[in-house]
């Protein structure tokens, strides 16, 4: 029986659940299209010789639900892949005892669940898994910025001394010059009439006296 079906039957039967032995990074990942991923899955008390498999359930509402094994690296063989696996955009390797899972150029078919695992006589260990959700536009967490509300403006007396506030402008000044205008007038016109009533009091003199 090919590696691949076999582990997909294993993993089926067996049920996923996270082991501390296998230490997976990230928990998560959002990504934008078209960029890369890097994944790690390390032995905690595996030998270093211990094979890990990289098995893929993909993100519902997918028809391909299932756990489908993706790759694994081989002391001899280099990678070995699974069936239907882009081998362009996926590589595998290791560094001592970690198994790097590295995928390029992602899209939003390959957001899923990737899970590590390796293989005991007879368990079969799982890591925690890695969440990976690609998307065309990453959502925007800046909230939208509200607009001041104006401040009403308070009128004071052009006063240069006390004035803390904008003044009125033209309709202030208009105003007050109008009211000095009306004073000057009212003043021409009583001194007016003054003259007038002492010119005719000069008069009923003058005729009295004659």
């Amino acid at each position: 029986m090919q590696p691949g079906l076999w582990l997909l039957l294993a993993a089926q039967l067996a049920g996923l659940h996270g082991s501390s032995v296998l230490q997976q990074a990230p928990g998560s990942i959002l990504v934008q299209t078209n960029q890369m991923v890097i994944m790690s899955c390390e032995a905690k008390t595996s030998p270093a010789s211990t094979r890990i498999y990289w098995l893929r359930r993909r993100q519902p509402p997918s028809p391909d639900s299932h756990h489908e094994f993706l790759a694994l690296w081989d002391s001899k063989k280099g990678i070995v892949y699974g069936q239907n696996v882009e081998q362009e955009k996926l590589t595998v390797f290791t560094d001592a005892v970690r198994s790097i899972l590295n995928l390029t150029r992602v899209k939003p078919a390959d957001s899923g669940v990737y899970f590590c695992m390796t293989i005991g006589t007879p368990e079969l260990t799982f890591g925690k898994g890695t969440q990976l959700s690609v998307v065309d536009v990453l959502p925007t967490t800046a909230r939208p910025t509200k607009k001041p509300t104006p401040k009403k403006k308070v009128c004071h007396s052009p006063n240069p001394v006390t004035q803390k506030g904008p003044s009125c402008g033209p309709l202030t000044l208009g105003l007050l010059v109008a009211g000095v205008l009306l004073l000057l007038v009212s003043l021409g016109v009583a001194i007016h009439l003054h003259c007038l009533q002492r010119r005719a009091r000069l008069r009923l003199l003058k005729q009295f006296y004659k």
